[in-house]
């Protein structure tokens, strides 16, 4: 299991704290991480996204997909800030159980769906927002099916990417009818946020 952590400060609004600590009352988003294996927002991919997050116009009543949900971080964030529903996706059990979890703790599992499987599995489309925090080869690897489930307008953040893959990755999606809105170069790895272009 994961390490034990602080609480800590991300971008201008969250606040990131550890299973058993009490929500602060103050301006700040709280978000409570139980202990697992998939890290609390530290990484740079995590924080990069919950940064963009925070700004984004269009996350308020959406619905969510978040691939690689991982703890569900990103979408327990997106409800937070007004999303209508997130639909979680991952492959690996232990990160759906650890999502649920958290789902549980910060009182929005009423509005989370959690599907342990791969993409193929997810039969909906048309949702508002796409979160993608996995690695540039995957993105690549299932760009035609993640852009089939994107809605008119809908943005797209892909993090995870390291700078090898970022030129392919952004190309991937642009040839797909995305528009770039923003390529965040990190100290590792990088994000990109794109926006699907409206059909004629």
């Amino acid at each position: 299991m994961g390490r034990e952590f602080s609480a800590f400060t991300i971008g201008e609004r969250f606040r990131i704290l550890p299973e058993g600590a009490e929500f602060q009352q103050d301006e700040r988003i709280d978000i409570i991480m139980a202990a697992g294996a998939f890290g609390s927002g530290e990484h740079e991919t995590t924080a990069s996204c919950l940064k963009i997050l925070e700004n984004h116009p269009n996350i308020k009543g959406a619905r969510v997909l978040d691939l690689g949900s991982g703890t569900g971080i990103l979408s327990i964030a997106a409800l937070k800030l007004g999303a209508k529903s997130a639909l979680c996706v991952d492959i690996d059990p232990l990160a759906v159980a650890t999502c649920q979890r958290n789902c549980e703790i910060n009182q929005v599992s009423h509005q989370v769906e959690h599907v342990c499987a791969t993409l193929d599995a997810v039969t909906e489309n048309n949702f508002d927002f796409i979160l993608a925090n996995i690695y540039g080869d995957i993105l690549i690897d299932v760009a035609n099916d993640l852009s089939s489930k994107a809605a008119n307008n809908a943005p797209l953040l892909l993090s995870g990417v390291l700078y090898e893959y970022n030129f392919d990755v952004r190309q991937a999606y642009k040839r797909l009818g995305f528009t770039e809105i923003k390529n965040y170069m990190l100290d590792e790895f990088s994000t990109v946020l794109l926006q699907n272009s409206p059909t004629t």
